[in-house]
C-alpha cells in the first residue's frame, strides 16, 4: 500500500479521518472493509516471493490486510511513532508487547493499579515463564526509584489506569526506567493519542484496546 508522505503534518482531526487511506481503483470516499482471508498473485513465482518474505504483499488476513494496514497507519500518525502493529484484541497487544521483551530470568516492574486481565498477565502468567514481577504504587516515584535500582528489563503501567483512573508521571518514570536499562510499555487506552502522546513523554511501546475510546465508546 502507498500512504501519503505528508500525512504526518496534518491536523489530528484530518489524520483521524484520512490517515492511512489508500483508495482503490474505484475511488471510494471511505476506506473499504476487506473481509477476505487470502489473496491472489500474478504467478507462482510471485506467490513464492510473497510467502518467503522476499516481497511484502498481503498473504493472509490473519497477518494483515488493507483494512488492518489502514488502521495501523492511522494510529501511527496520531501517536507520532515510527510503526504500529495491530493484534486481535487489547489484551493480545499487552501480552505480545511484554512477551516480546521478557523471558526467563528477566524482571519487570509494574504499577499496581491495572486492568484486571493485565494484572493476571503480570502476576500469574509471566512468573510461570520465570519472569520476576515487582509491583509499585504508580504515583509514588520513590517506589519506582527503589524498584529500578536493580537490573530491570521492562516497566508496565496504565495512565490513567483502568478502572481506578490513577495517574502515573510518564516522563519521570520513563527517565528512571531508561537509566536502569528498561523498556517502557504504557497502556494509553483512556487518554488516546489525541490527549496524551506517550512516546513524546518517553514511552517506548504504547498499547491500546481498540474497543474503548479509539472506536468511539
Amino acid at each position: 500500500m502507498t500512504f501519503n508522505p505528508d500525512a504526518a503534518g496534518w491536523n489530528p482531526d484530518t489524520q483521524a479521518v484520512r490517515g492511512g487511506l489508500d483508495r482503490t481503483n474505484f475511488q471510494e470516499t471511505a476506506e473499504p472493509v476487506f473481509l477476505n482471508s487470502g489473496f491472489v498473485y500474478e504467478s507462482a513465482a510471485a506467490a513464492e516471493r510473497a510467502f518467503t518474505g522476499e516481497d511484502e504483499p498481503f498473504v493472509y488476513s490473519r497477518y494483515g490486510n488493507p483494512s488492518v494496514a489502514t488502521f495501523q497507519e492511522r494510529l501511527r500518525l496520531l501517536e507520532g511513532t515510527e510503526a504500529c502493529f495491530a493484534t486481535a484484541s487489547g489484551m493480545s497487544a499487552v501480552f505480545t508487547a511484554l512477551g516480546a521483551l521478557l523471558g526467563a530470568g528477566d524482571r519487570v516492574v509494574a504499577a499496581r493499579s491495572l486492568f484486571g486481565s493485565c494484572f493476571v498477565i503480570l502476576n500469574e502468567i509471566l512468573p510461570r515463564w520465570g519472569v520476576e514481577t515487582v509491583f509499585v504504587d504508580g504515583p509514588d516515584l520513590d517506589q519506582w526509584r527503589a524498584a529500578l535500582s536493580e537490573p530491570t528489563t521492562a516497566v508496565f503501567f496504565e495512565s490513567p489506569s483502568n478502572p481506578m483512573q490513577e495517574i502515573v508521571d510518564i516522563a519521570a518514570v520513563s527517565e528512571l526506567a531508561h537509566a536502569a536499562g528498561a523498556t517502557v510499555v504504557v497502556d494509553n487506552v483512556f487518554a488516546t493519542p489525541l490527549l496524551q502522546r506517550c512516546g513524546e513523554l518517553g514511552a517506548d511501546v504504547i498499547v491500546y484496546s481498540g474497543t474503548k475510546h479509539i472506536d468511539g465508546q
